[in-house]
């Protein structure tokens, strides 16, 4: 509409500017014309306000129609908003109900199998603390029991019998002997060994712990005092030595022993002392003829002599190997013997099977030119009695 006006106007400026153009040569009709002209621009006029009036009701109709319209959309998005907003409210309801229900759920299994774990680890540490009780208890018993001197030696005694016992057999060994000729000293262990001018020469083993001594080294150097440490090294060492020589006085008598006996010291930390004094062990093995042993050193000593026994068995055995051998061979050659006749045998049958052979063939060729008999007649003399049969097979080989 707006453009329409604008048009007008430019219409009413040409004529104008025709009116204008040609006013001089329009004299006569000037007045006709202005009529004219102002009768069309009043028509316009009122043709435009006539349009600007249609207009600005359409402009009022479709203003009113948007805001209706905009009305109406703003009513449905906050409906749907609500609707939306309590829907939402719903759902974040339902999810924190189950989210606390979950969390509740899992923080309850967790705490309990936590509880159930600590409970269980708390029982293990109470059961724990009841068996180091109990070994504490039993600690106290073997320190109760090793304070006495005869118990310590009595369990000296009991391990190396052990040992003996598992490496050895009862035969090989002795238990509280006297090896002494004009002693009443029996020694706790002797190994018996096969000499040339005796049966039997004995190895005296003794066993020893001297436990006060070694506690009191222990107790020194973990106090870290070199005095003391001195001190209880020297008493260690002249108590070693006190027992090297009471082997060597009551145990060891050459040819009836070795010249030699073995100290057992029944715990590895007392034999490492004693090797780590520097010509302790030679000493004792130069001025006593004692050996000092271990836990370890003693089943080495023993699993060698047990070699030796087995040694000394197999050349016992050698004569009586050399007689069966003998036997063997002559068993042997009457074998031989045996399979010789039995060759012979195998060919005079060999022979015989080959003549039976041969007649059996030439029985063949004979029976080549006997008419074949039908089927009935065969069965019928098959029939027949068998000492028909074998008479007239006997015929039939005098014949042939």
């Amino acid at each position: 509409m707006v453009i329409v006006v604008f048009i007008f106007l430019a219409v009413d400026l040409f004529l104008l500017i025709l009116l204008f153009i040609n006013q001089s040569a329009m004299n006569k009709d000037q007045q006709r014309l202005e009529g004219l002209v102002k009768n069309e621009v009043s028509q316009n006029r009122k043709e435009l306000s006539q349009s600007l009036e249609a207009f600005s009701r359409q402009l009022l109709t479709l203003t009113q129609m948007n805001e209706q319209k905009l009305e109406k959309v703003r009513d449905v998005v906050e409906t749907n908003l609500k609707s939306l907003q309590e829907d939402n409210s719903q759902k974040l309801e339902r999810m924190r109900e189950t989210v606390d229900e979950k969390l509740h759920s899992t923080l309850e299994r967790r705490l309990g199998e936590s509880f159930k774990v600590v409970s269980e680890r708390l029982e293990k540490v109470h059961e724990g603390l009841g068996e180091m009780q109990t070994l504490a208890n039993g600690v106290g018993d073997l320190k109760k029991v090793l304070t006495n001197v005869k118990t310590r030696g009595t369990w000296g005694e009991i391990q190396l019998g052990n040992l003996l016992e598992q490496i050895l057999t009862p035969g090989q060994y002795e238990k509280n002997i006297v090896t002494k000729q004009g002693s009443r000293d029996p020694v706790e262990f002797a190994i018996k060994l096969p000499g040339r001018e005796r049966d039997i020469v004995y190895i005296p083993i003794d066993a020893k712990f001297p436990k006060e001594d070694y506690e009191r080294l222990m107790t020194a150097q973990e106090e870290g005092n070199t005095i003391k440490i001195e001190e209880s090294i020297k008493a260690l060492e002249a108590r070693i030595k006190l027992e090297a020589r009471k082997i060597k006085e009551k145990y060891i008598d050459p040819p009836y022993t070795t010249d030699f006996g073995i100290l057992y010291l029944p715990i590895e930390g007392l034999y490492a002392e004693v090797l780590r004094r520097d010509g302790l062990c030679d000493q004792l093995q130069r001025d006593y003829r004692v050996t000092i042993a271990g836990p370890t050193t003693i089943t080495a000593i023993l699993n060698s002599l047990q070699m030796g026994f087995r040694t000394l068995a197999v050349e016992k055995r050698a004569g009586e190997v050399w007689t069966l051998l003998g036997t063997v061979k002559n068993e042997f050659t009457k074998f031989g013997d045996i399979l010789d006749k039995t060759q012979l045998k195998l060919k005079q049958a060999s022979n015989e099977i080959e003549t039976a052979a041969r007649k059996s063939r030439t029985i063949e060729r004979k029976l080549k030119k006997v008419q074949e008999l039908p089927e009935h007649d065969e069965t019928l003399l098959l029939e027949e009695d068998p000492q028909n049969i074998s008479s007239a097979a006997v015929n039939n080989e005098s014949i042939v």
